[in-house]
């Protein structure tokens, strides 16, 4: 009787950079997919995603809009308020992000994917590619009610794309701070009672719906330097023309300093999740 004689099987390469790259890719969309068949699904979601907004510019521009007035804003109250509802628009939408995230965190969800042989970035990278896809879905919907109610782009057709694009950027840097602050603190209610805190000041105490001019002096001093008054002023010089230099640039140092910050965490937070 001869004894088997063991084989070694050689080392697996490795598949290189670019090979983990293209997996990594993969694997987002797939995720991406599955966040987004919730719109197949469930129609009532995106109803509801896009009639909050749709709201919001009835009644600023019916309710409010009379009693409101903005000096040599060319096409009047209309297009001064629709850069601030696309700016809030984008915003709200990391309220989906933050309490999506920590639904699939207290359904285990999270910890199912984590255990598939998949890229680790996947599960945030696909969580913010959907809600991307679904804030600019919404954005351009909104856009064309404020043309329905009057609003009207005086700069170009170039510069009005640019100003889309600047607000999906704003929402994409709330929605990876709402990433974060959904995987720590891991709660759905508590997750989006959090998101009122900081959400409502910041997009309300702004130049989003009057002029800061017409607010109290120390309350000036918030509203004219804070994030979401430089990229709403950016929208705004924009959509209808004028200086744009200093609103730009600090607007991009901002967005920048939240991704810096952020996304470290909330990689952080999901490495931690459980």
């Amino acid at each position: 009787m001869t004894a088997a004689t063991a084989t070694t099987l050689p080392p697996l390469a490795d598949p290189g950079p670019l090979v983990r790259a293209r997996w990594a890719f993969s694997d987002t969309m797939a995720i991406t997919r599955r966040n987004l068949l919730v719109w197949y699904r469930v129609p009532a979601y995106l109803f509801f995603t896009v009639i909050q907004p749709v709201i919001f510019v009835l009644m600023f521009r019916y309710v409010f809009g009379g009693a409101i007035h903005v000096h040599g804003v060319p096409g009047g109250y209309v297009n001064f308020l629709m850069p601030g509802i696309l700016g809030q628009t984008a915003a709200f939408a990391c309220f989906g992000t933050a309490i999506a995230l920590a639904q699939e965190l207290q359904k285990g969800v999270i910890d199912r994917l984590r255990s598939m042989p998949m890229a680790r970035s996947a599960v945030l990278t696909g969580r913010l590619t959907a809600d991307t896809l679904r804030m600019t879905v919404t954005i351009l919907i909104v856009v064309g009610v404020g043309y329905a109610v009057g609003f009207r782009f005086q700069n170009g057709a170039g510069p009005a794309i640019l100003m889309v694009l600047v607000a999906i950027l704003l929402g994409l840097a709330c929605c990876v701070i709402a990433a974060y602050t959904g995987l720590a603190i891991k709660d759905e209610e508590s997750v989006q009672a959090f998101g009122l805190i900081w959400l409502f000041p910041l997009t309300f105490l702004s130049s989003a719906f009057v002029p800061i001019s017409s607010m109290p002096g120390w309350l000036q001093a918030f509203a004219n330097n804070q994030p979401v008054t430089f990229v709403i002023n950016t929208m705004r010089a924009l959509a209808l023309g004028g200086p744009i230099a200093a609103d730009l640039w600090k607007s991009a140092a901002w967005l920048a300093g939240i991704f810096i910050v952020f996304l470290p965490l909330a990689v952080r937070a999901y490495k931690r999740a459980s």
